[in-house]
């Protein structure tokens, strides 16, 4: 079983897919497969490079991420680019990590879920939600600016939709213990669809 986790930034796609890999699945967060595995790719480096020249490399050699960052957020045809450029590596991690077990029950963290229709790679959709203003204290409890949260919030599919899109919804507005209760939950329904 293949379960895809999406939700809007500072929603706790990471606290739930974390607790779903304690609870026995295999996880796949692809924004850490994008910072580990992708950006730090010399065909990768080489085209940002090309693209942008040594202002989005930091001292150390490596991608700047928060300076491509505010490249591409600020310009939707930049962040349509690199998203060109990364998405089918991505993809490509995916499968093979996917096609090397198979039968095990797998969690990605998939933040563009919806708005890549990306639905068909997953046997079961789930949005982790909470409230527009824990989103906004999370994000910036991070360091993120609300200024630029709610600029890259404008970026993704609103929330709403992504609700009505999913298979199952999580609210992540309450205690940690709540909160873990609705993955046991969850997962028993899982277990009942197969």
């Amino acid at each position: 079983m293949t379960l895809g986790i999406t939700g809007g930034m500072g929603c706790g796609k990471s606290t739930v897919a974390g607790l779903f890999e304690q609870r026995g699945f295999r996880r796949l967060d692809s924004d850490v497969l994008v910072r580990e595995q992708v950006l730090t790719s010399a065909e990768v480096m080489t085209a940002l490079q090309v693209r942008h020249g040594d202002g989005v490399m930091a001292k150390d050699g490596r991608v700047d991420r928060s300076a491509l960052a505010g490249r591409v957020f600020a310009d939707d045809a930049e962040r349509r680019w690199l998203e060109d450029l990364i998405h089918p590596r991505v993809f490509a991690l995916w499968r093979e990590a996917l096609a090397a077990s198979p039968a095990a029950r797998w969690v990605v963290e998939v933040p563009l879920l919806f708005e890549k229709a990306l639905e068909n790679w997953f046997d079961f959709t789930l949005c982790v939600a909470c409230a527009p203003e824990r989103q906004l204290a999370r994000l910036e409890q991070r360091g993120l600016p609300r200024v630029l949260a709610g600029q890259r919030m404008s970026k993704q599919l609103p929330l709403a939709q992504k609700i009505e899109r999913a298979d199952f919804v999580l609210w992540n507005d309450g205690s940690a213990g709540f909160l873990e209760a609705e993955v046991e939950r969850l997962i028993g329904a899982l277990a009942r669809r197969l």
